[in-house]
């Protein structure tokens, strides 16, 4: 995965536990903060063992870590380098959603070795979205219910994420809006 991620998981921490806690998690996960460098790819289990640490240090479950790092990767990506790729994925979160293969498929253009995700909308209605996530990394379905909880926060919609269950290919979640 990208030292984006890292850099993201190092800013969550630090905005809720301060420059101690990050070190902390540093020393358990055995990483020096300088392997956060955006542009660079990591192994997977560089980026696995570290939001284990954060889980670890914050006295939370991994899935519980997975789900905060969604919500806060969303209001990452908003202010970062990405930020017109999130303007330009739509106006309200069914274009967002019906277009996050596009964005995905943008960011592929210039990090040609990064292994996106596939989101397909199987249903839309007015309070609901349907949509399926696929991807080669298993493991990762908290980190999604995460960020389409982050989404709705970002679009102003008050609501509810369901991991349905199986969908094939994928995984099928469930948006709920309240009217």
């Amino acid at each position: 995965m990208y030292g984006m991620i890292h850099r993201a998981a190092r800013e969550m921490v630090q905005s809720s536990g301060g420059e101690p806690l990050w070190n902390s998690i540093l020393k358990t996960s055995g990483l020096k903060d300088e392997a956060f460098i955006s542009g660079l790819s990591y192994p997977d289990d560089v980026t696995f063992g570290l939001i284990g640490a954060v889980a670890q240090e914050m006295n939370l479950s991994l899935e519980e870590t997975l789900v905060r790092f969604g919500r806060f990767w969303i209001g990452f990506a908003d202010a970062s380098a990405y930020a017109p790729l999130m303007t330009m994925a739509g106006d309200d979160i069914f274009d967002f959603c019906r277009n996050l293969d596009r964005m995905h498929a943008s960011i592929q253009v210039s990090l040609t070795d990064v292994d996106v995700p596939s989101f397909r909308v199987l249903e839309i209605g007015e309070t609901f979205i349907r949509i399926a996530y696929i991807s080669n990394r298993s493991g990762l379905e908290s980190f999604v219910t995460g960020l389409l909880e982050g989404l709705l926060q970002r679009f102003g919609h008050r609501g509810e994420v369901h991991l349905v269950g199986p969908q094939d290919p994928g995984v099928e979640f469930l948006i709920a809006i309240e009217g």
